[in-house]
């Protein structure tokens, strides 16, 4: 879906960019644009950067399965 409408980003870029590891709102926008014109999608942008990076952090302190 798209987040910012002015600069046409989407949910999957910003979750892209997350995983590259974009870690702000403002590098996000230096990144993608998304937020530097009417500034209405920031709020929903910073919820998905959160909601993916705190995915990569669960993910990354699972245990590793150890076969037997």
């Amino acid at each position: 879906m798209y987040v910012c409408v002015c600069n046409g980003v989407t949910d999957h870029q910003i979750r892209q960019a997350a995983a590259a590891g974009c870690g702000s709102m403002a590098e996000l926008t230096m990144r993608t644009g998304c937020g530097a014109s009417c500034g209405s999608c920031v709020d929903t942008a910073a919820a998905l950067l959160e909601a993916e990076a705190a995915t990569r952090r669960v993910l990354h302190e699972l245990p590793l399965a150890h076969a037997a």
